[in-house]
C-alpha cells in the first residue's frame, strides 16, 4: 500500500496524536483487526442483512400502498423510475464505497504505521462533499430535462404523468439521496455496522409512516412515495454526521480537511468508478428490458417491479453478507494480514452459499402464495410467477459475484471491479435481445440469468488471475 502522505502545504494540519496499535477489545475496530472470523462476520453482516432486509419488506409494503389504489399504471411508474434510482445510489456510490474501502485500508495499515490514520479525514470530507455536489449537479440537470427523461426511461404515454412526478420529487432529493448512500459506507468502513442498521431500519420505518400518510391519507400516489423516500433518506444523513461528530475518531466531513490531491482521488475514483459503471449498465439493461417488455402490456411491467420486490428479500440478505464483510476485507489487506483475509473471504463464501439455498429454496417453494399476497389480477399473476423464479434462480450465482467484487474493491484492485461492473451489462444487451427475438417474453424474462452466470464465470477467472497481485498488495502493506 502506498505510504504517500495525503496532506499538503495548504491543508490543516491534523495534530490528532497516533492511537495505540492495538483496538480495545470489542470496539469496532477489534471486530475487524483481532476477533474470531464468526463473531466479526457477525457483527458486521447480521446488522447490514437486517437492516437490508427491512428496507427490502418496505419495498414491498410501498408496492402494496400503491397497488392498493388499483392502477397498474402506479406500479409501473415505480418500475420505470427504478434504474434512475440506481443511478442516484451509484453517485453516493462512487464515492462512499471507493472512500470506504480506502479508510478501512487507511485503519489497518495505522496499526503498523499511526500515522496513516490521520489521513482519513481528508478521504472522509472529499467523499461526502464530492457526493453531495455531484448529487446536486445530477438532480439539476435532471429536472431540466425530466420530460426526455422520462421517455427514455421507456414510460408510454399513458404512464408519462405519474412516472413524470415521481421522477421528478425524486431528483430534488437526488444530493441527499447521494450523501446518505455515501454516509452508510463511511460509517460501515471503520467497522459500525449497528449504527447502519439503526439508520436504514428507522429509515424504513419513517418510510411507511410517510407513505401511509402521503397515499393513503393525502392521496398523493406516486408522487408521496418519492417525497416519502426522501425525507426519510434527509433523516438518514442527519443521524449518520450526528453520530460520526460524536463518536469518530478519525472521521470528518469538515470541508476544511477537502482535498482533491492525487492520494485521495485515484484510489476513491479508482474503486468508486466500477460502481457508477454498474448503474449506468443498470440503467441499460433496465431500459432495454422495460422497453422489450412494454411490448407485452402493462401487465408484464407491473408483475416485474412486484417480483423484483420479492426477490430482494433473500437477495438483500445476500448482500447484507458481500457488503458487510468489505470493511474486514480491506482492513485485513491494508493490515498485510493474509490469513485473515483469506479466512474471511471463505467463511463468507459459505455463508453466503447457505444463505441462498435456503432463502431461495423458500420462496421458491411458496411463490404462489407470496406473489398473490401483493397482486390479485391472473395475468399480472402468472406472468409474475415466472419472474420472480428467473430471479432466484440468478441470485444463487450473483451472491458469489458480490463477493468476488467486494474482494477486488476492499484489495484496490480497479481494473478488477470495473471489469465485474461492466460485464453483466456488456452481456445482457445482446443476450435480451436475442432472447425476445428467438423466444419473446420467456426470453426477455431469462435473460438476466443467462448473463449473471456467465458474469459469476469470468469473476473466477479474474480472481484466478489476480490472486498473485493481491499478494503483492499484501506483502507492501507489512
Amino acid at each position: 500500500m502506498s505510504t504517500t502522505n495525503l496532506s499538503t502545504p495548504a491543508e490543516p494540519t491534523d495534530t490528532t496524536p497516533p492511537e495505540p496499535a492495538t483496538p480495545a477489545k470489542g470496539s469496532d475496530r477489534w471486530y475487524l483487526s483481532a476477533a474470531p472470523i464468526l463473531r466479526a462476520l457477525v457483527h458486521l453482516c447480521v446488522p447490514m442483512a437486517a437492516a437490508m432486509i427491512v428496507g427490502a419488506v418496505y419495498n414491498l409494503i410501498n408496492a402494496g400502498f400503491i397497488g392498493s389504489v388499483h392502477d397498474a399504471t402506479l406500479l409501473a411508474a415505480i418500475t420505470f423510475g427504478t434504474p434512475l434510482l440506481g443511478l442516484v445510489m451509484a453517485v453516493g456510490g462512487v464515492f462512499g464505497v471507493g472512500g470506504g474501502a480506502l479508510i478501512s485500508r487507511l485503519l489497518g495499515a495505522a496499526e503498523h504505521e499511526p500515522e496513516k490514520a490521520g489521513q482519513i479525514k481528508r478521504v472522509s470530507s472529499f467523499a461526502f462533499w464530492g457526493a453531495v455536489v455531484a448529487g446536486a449537479v445530477l438532480g439539476g440537470i435532471g429536472l431540466l430535462l425530466v420530460h426526455p427523461l422520462v421517455s427514455l426511461l421507456g414510460a408510454d404515454a399513458v404512464a408519462v404523468p405519474a412516472t413524470s412526478a415521481y421522477v421528478s420529487v425524486m431528483l430534488a432529493f437526488v444530493p441527499v439521496l447521494a450523501a446518505a448512500f455515501c454516509l452508510e459506507q463511511i460509517v460501515r468502513a471503520e467497522g459500525a455496522a449497528r449504527q447502519v442498521m439503526v439508520a436504514l431500519i428507522g429509515s424504513a420505518v419513517a418510510n411507511v409512516v410517510l407513505d401511509a400518510l402521503f397515499i393513503l391519507v393525502l392521496h398523493w400516489g406516486v408522487a408521496g412515495a418519492a417525497l416519502a423516500m426522501g425525507l426519510a433518506n434527509l433523516g438518514v444523513v442527519v443521524y449518520f454526521v450526528v453520530w460520526l461528530q460524536r463518536h469518530s475518531e478519525h472521521v470528518s466531513l469538515a470541508p476544511r480537511w477537502f482535498t482533491l490531491s492525487p492520494a485521495v482521488l485515484k484510489p476513491v475514483f479508482g474503486v468508486g468508478a466500477g460502481e457508477l459503471l454498474q448503474a449506468s449498465f443498470l440503467i441499460v439493461t433496465s431500459l432495454v428490458l422495460n422497453n422489450l417488455a412494454a411490448a407485452y402490456g402493462d401487465s408484464a411491467l407491473a408483475a416485474m417491479g412486484v417480483a423484483v420486490r420479492i426477490a430482494q428479500v433473500p437477495e438483500f440478505l445476500v448482500m447484507g453478507v458481500t457488503l458487510g464483510v468489505l470493511p474486514l476485507l480491506a482492513y485485513s489487506f491494508g493490515k498485510g494480514d493474509r490469513a485473515r483475509l483469506m479466512s474471511a473471504l471463505r467463511v463468507s463464501a459459505l455463508v453466503v452459499g447457505g444463505i441462498v439455498l435456503l432463502s431461495a429454496g423458500g420462496v421458491f417453494a411458496f411463490r404462489d402464495q407470496v406473489f398473490s399476497a401483493f397482486v390479485s389480477d391472473p395475468s399480472v399473476l402468472a406472468i409474475g410467477v415466472t419472474i420472480l423464479t428467473a430471479q432466484l434462480v440468478a441470485m444463487i450465482v450473483n451472491g458469489f459475484t458480490g463477493l468476488l467484487t467486494s474482494l477486488f474493491q476492499a484489495t484496490g484492485l480497479a481494473t478488477a471491479a470495473i471489469v465485474m461492473s461492466m460485464a453483466q451489462g456488456v452481456l445482457f444487451v445482446p443476450i435480451v435481445l436475442l432472447g425476445d427475438l428467438w423466444f419473446g417474453l420467456p426470453g426477455i424474462i431469462w435473460s438476466l440469468t443467462v448473463s449473471e452466470g456467465i458474469v459469476f464465470v469470468v469473476g473466477v477467472a479474474i480472481w484466478l488471475l489476480s490472486r498473485r497481485a493481491i499478494d503483492r498488495g499484501l506483502a507492501e502493506s507489512r
